[in-house]
């Protein structure tokens, strides 16, 4: 079995990550600040791995994170569009410095194959163009949106200076298990779910027209180990990752008062600065190079989420 990097692994992806790492029998080390990842996310596996508590930030950190390791899934980061917006300098040396000190760190040491990063499909920002294609010119509307194109960027310039294979993985709006509902940056979905199993109504900042190409967890994960395994394309590609379909957030209330048995009526507040108006994937090029498909639909995965925060 092959020795694995997980960056940000005590996070909502990253821990998820690591579970099917572990399942799947390879070694796994996971390197996490605890900023915005949580320990809870990983002590019932902190026997299995190797924890570094540490930043990427620091290049002490990131040399000792790939000492020995064959392969990386870079998944730290600050994620949050308004956090960036209150927050520019921390965003950039959590997404920006944090990569090139992980690249830098990997094209020495020579035992890295591949890195698959995570980017956003924030790059693509309030184009009325759908669905988002890869090969759209990028509007990023964020400081976050600017941190993770400059990734896309580094990993192309790495592997044309240095050769070293990097591929680069627009999400797109994901949800699932172990994502961290209580946070004032946290995503809608949890929110809402958490919301609504108390009786309240969510609030949606807007008119809830906007829409998402919602993306569970289990999609992303098994995105992920695609991109580590399939055949290199020839240069460092940009692939997004979702479903490749989309929903209102009004639709994605009503779903929920379906699944959950309420019958909530949202609370409308002010649009947040930096939003995108609309979100849809196109996931040919995912198809086509990972061999990548959706395992989990929206509301499949809706239902799952639901279940989970019930119980947990």
């Amino acid at each position: 079995m092959a020795k694995y990097l997980v960056t940000g692994g005590a996070g909502f992806i990253g821990s998820n990550s690591v579970e099917k790492l572990l399942e799947l029998g390879h070694d796994v080390r996971v390197v996490d600040n605890l900023s915005t990842g949580k320990f809870d996310n990983i002590k019932h596996h902190i026997k299995e791995i190797d924890f570094i508590c540490g930043d990427l930030s620091d290049m002490k950190i990131a040399k000792s994170s790939v000492e020995g390791i064959e392969y990386i899934i870079h998944l730290a980061a600050i994620p949050s569009v308004s956090r960036s917006i209150e927050d520019p300098i921390s965003t950039n040396q959590s997404i920006v410095t944090a990569t090139l000190n992980l690249f830098n760190a990997a094209k020495e040491e020579k035992s890295v194959n591949r890195i698959v990063q995570a980017v956003s499909s924030s790059a693509y920002g309030d184009t009325l163009v759908l669905p988002k294609k890869e090969d759209m010119v990028p509007n990023p509307l964020s400081p976050y949106a600017v941190a993770k194109l400059t990734q896309e960027y580094y990993a192309k310039a790495f592997y044309n200076v240095f050769g070293l294979e990097v591929l680069s993985l627009r999400y797109f709006n994901i949800f699932g298990k172990k994502q961290d509902p209580f946070s004032f940056y946290s995503a809608v979905i949890p929110k809402f779910i958490t919301q609504m199993l108390k009786g309240e109504r969510p609030t949606i900042f807007g008119d809830g027209t906007i829409s998402r190409d919602f993306t569970y967890i289990d999609n992303v994960v098994d995105a992920n180990l695609k991109a580590i395994t399939c055949k290199w394309p020839g240069h460092s590609e940009v692939i997004n990752i979702g479903c490749g379909e989309r929903i209102t957030l009004n639709e994605l209330i009503s779903n929920l008062n379906i699944i959950l048995k309420t019958n909530l009526e949202p609370i409308y507040g002010e649009p947040k600065v930096g939003d995108v108006k609309h979100s849809l994937a196109d996931i040919k090029k995912a198809r086509e190079i990972l061999g990548y498909d959706v395992i989990v639909e929206v509301n499949e995965g809706l239902a799952l989420l639901c279940e989970y925060l019930k119980n947990n």
